[in-house]
């Protein structure tokens, strides 16, 4: 059994919380620009100091509304400030946040007040507001309702103005590492979802680790961080916290179609996101060049950089005639790139899902380390993490220090130490059925080489055996396949049956952009692209292009490409935008019946 484990770094202390984190950096940093807030066409520096008395003015008001500590407050929100602003007051008055997706439905919102049992709900938009309002009679636990539309925090910062401040001290101290910090709620991808009971000790000591792990990123001269995405999510929950500890700047810009503005005046130093941005990023730049007539220098340049990087992590001497042609691309198209990051970017920290070896290497010829690591809600988000010295395109890193993982004898990843959670909420079957002992179960498949980077192969639940009898990961196909710029998603299918094949849905976003380029009416239908000669042509490209990293009975040989959209909305993907493999498969039984029955002349052929 494959065994690494790393001690943690930093003594570990059983009677820190996470409010203490926010005192430390105030003692030791007290001037230091912790946040920067829209003004304009600018941003504005928000202090460590004038971030706790904001803190603490608003604990006050959650105390002056009869929040007793201990109390379940649930939140809906977009990534603002704010965000944060409320996440800190809650652990300055003791309460426990339950984070609820900003795009859940009415029912799931319901489920999530219901089983924490949840005493208050803080809603951000009208929206947010009225699908908590649709569910709001099955929730009789529920006694205040805060909608910040309306006002709702500077009201309570009004109501909290007479609380004294030695109750908010009191308050703040009463957890200590083994309590509750939040409660954070899994996606659902596999049933229903779960409460993570996350405790202080949890973010407290993988915060403090990972920051000496990172430290080239959180500590180097400036640093700086714009978040985008969902800190409902354990993954951005977890950093939000982690740049209070190790004093990075941070901003926030809920929009993502206002990212790239955004990221022109803020000027991050490092960046958080999960695959399909990094795609977005390339497919689009791809695309606006082949817009521009400029597609075949884009795509010699993203070959020269990925060439490049890739020779320069396998310790090879990059030839001169690459040495010329990487300079020129990088005055052409490189520079250009980084400029619309901001021009200061240089790491990226991504996690989620897979970001491929092409991506991981294109970036990191534009000057962008990308950190690719490992980690699920059990875990706080990493339990692997690639560093600025210690790093292999393609891989999630090594293990973090505190943390160790084995894999089992069928290649399933298991963890244990200071990130894993302490149990599922009133759920005691589940958790049983998640350890291993003290070693938690995360379902995924990988593998470790020689230096203990680890590489996730699949998920244990979602391995198929065709009726031959053949393993088959669908990630290995599915993600080469999901990089083409007009793919949205992709789901393998083929259990049981005589051979592979996949659901394709088209990006209505990319889409267009790419008729557009190719001749096509931009305004085409899903439905008649999915049906059309060039669109299938180009699913066809890709699929072959994935084709080559299996062997041929791992193959994709027919596919259909459907003429709908998967969204969270459909119920087919997960807030965090994984795929609801089981729904679809349900969902799309019909089409996948076809792919087997309906006979065809060739041995890969699309199904419009």
């Amino acid at each position: 059994m494959d065994q690494f484990e790393v001690p943690a770094i930093v003594p570990a202390d059983a009677n820190a919380n996470i409010a203490d984190l926010l005192v430390e950096r105030v003692k030791a940093t007290p001037d230091r620009a912790l946040f920067a807030v829209p003004d304009g066409d600018s941003w504005r520096d928000i202090s460590a100091k004038e971030f706790e008395t904001q803190v603490i003015a608003l604990a006050k008001g959650f105390v002056a509304a009869g929040i007793e500590p201990g109390d379940k407050v649930g939140f809906v929100a977009r990534t603002t400030y704010d965000w944060t602003l409320v996440d800190f007051a809650l652990f300055y008055a003791g309460a426990v946040m339950v984070p609820i997706y900003e795009t859940s439905s009415a029912a799931q919102i319901q489920w999530n007040l219901a089983d924490s049992g949840a005493i208050a709900i803080i809603t951000e938009l009208a929206d947010h507001t009225e699908r908590f309002e649709q569910a709001r009679a099955e929730l009789p636990l529920i006694r205040s309702a805060w909608a910040m539309h309306a006002g709702a925090l500077d009201a309570l910062v009004a109501e909290g103005a007479s609380v004294a401040d030695e109750e908010i001290v009191r308050r703040r101290q009463i957890a200590n590492g083994s309590d509750i910090a939040t409660l954070i709620y899994t996606s659902g991808s596999t049933g229903r979802p779960k409460g993570c009971v996350l405790t202080h000790s949890n973010f407290v000591e993988l915060a403090r680790n990972s920051a000496k792990s990172l430290h080239e990123v959180v500590e180097m001269p400036g640093a700086s961080t714009l978040l985008f995405i969902t800190t409902a999510h354990v993954f951005a929950r977890f950093i939000s916290i982690l740049t209070v500890h190790s004093g990075v700047k941070t901003g926030h810009q809920p929009d993502t179609k206002q990212l790239l503005p955004a990221l022109g005046s803020f000027k991050p130093t490092f960046l958080l996101a999960v695959p399909r941005v990094f795609e977005k990023v390339y497919n689009s730049a791809e695309q606006k060049a082949e817009g521009g007539g400029k597609g075949k220098i884009f795509r010699a340049a993203a070959k020269t950089a990925v060439e490049h990087s890739t020779l320069l992590q396998d310790g090879k001497k990059v030839p001169l005639g690459t040495k010329i042609k990487f300079a020129l691309f990088d005055k052409l198209v490189y520079s250009k790139l980084r400029e619309a990051m901001g021009g200061r970017v240089k790491y990226a920290v991504s996690g989620s899902a897979p970001l491929g070896p092409r991506l991981g290497h294109f970036f990191h010829s534009l000057g962008v380390t990308i950190l690719e690591g490992y980690g699920l809600t059990e875990t706080t988000a990493p339990a692997t993490v690639n560093t600025a010295t210690k790093s292999k395109i393609g891989t999630v890193g090594p293990v973090l220090p505190g943390v160790g993982i084995r894999l089992a004898e069928d290649g399933e990843i298991q963890v244990r130490g200071i990130n894993v959670f302490k149990e599922y909420w009133r759920n005691p079957e589940a958790t049983a059925a998640a350890f291993d002992g003290d070693w938690f179960r995360t379902g995924d498949i990988g593998s470790f080489d020689s230096e203990g980077f680890l590489t996730i192969t699949g998920r244990k639940k979602e391995i198929i055996v065709t009726a031959g009898g053949k393993n088959v990961s669908p990630a290995a196909l599915e993600d080469p396949i999901r990089a083409n710029p007009i793919v949205g998603q992709v789901v393998v299918v083929g259990d049981q049956k005589p051979f592979i094949s996949a659901l394709i849905t088209l990006d209505p976003e990319m889409l267009p952009t790419w008729l557009g380029n190719n001749g096509l009416p931009a305004d085409m239908s899903l439905a008649d692209a999915a049906a059309h000669g060039a669109v299938r042509a180009e699913v066809q490209r890709a699929v072959d292009e994935a084709n080559t990293f299996v062997s041929r009975a791992e193959s994709i040989r027919k596919f259909a490409i459907l003429a709908t959209e998967w969204t969270e909305a459909s119920g087919h993907l997960t807030p965090k935008m994984s795929i609801k493999r089981n729904v679809i498969l349900d969902d799309f039984a019909a089409e996948i019946d076809d792919i087997y029955t309906v006979p065809v002349s060739t041995t890969t052929t699309s199904l419009g």
